[in-house]
């Protein structure tokens, strides 16, 4: 991950956002807080997937 990628992430979780927009690809990135508060891991590789590998 870059560190415009890691900035971005840390912004969204400050701001209490559900994701950002990935600066290198504009697509929608979930949050580590959001993925987590989901309660469970959806088994599709998201990038700060709070649960590790399923």
């Amino acid at each position: 991950m870059t560190t415009e990628q890691m900035a971005a992430h840390a912004a969204a979780v400050e701001r209490g956002e559900a994701g950002y927009l990935d600066p290198e690809t504009g697509l929608f990135v979930l949050t580590e807080r959001f993925l987590a508060d989901r309660g469970y891991c959806c088994e599709r590789g998201c990038r700060h997937c709070p649960y590790g590998e399923a």
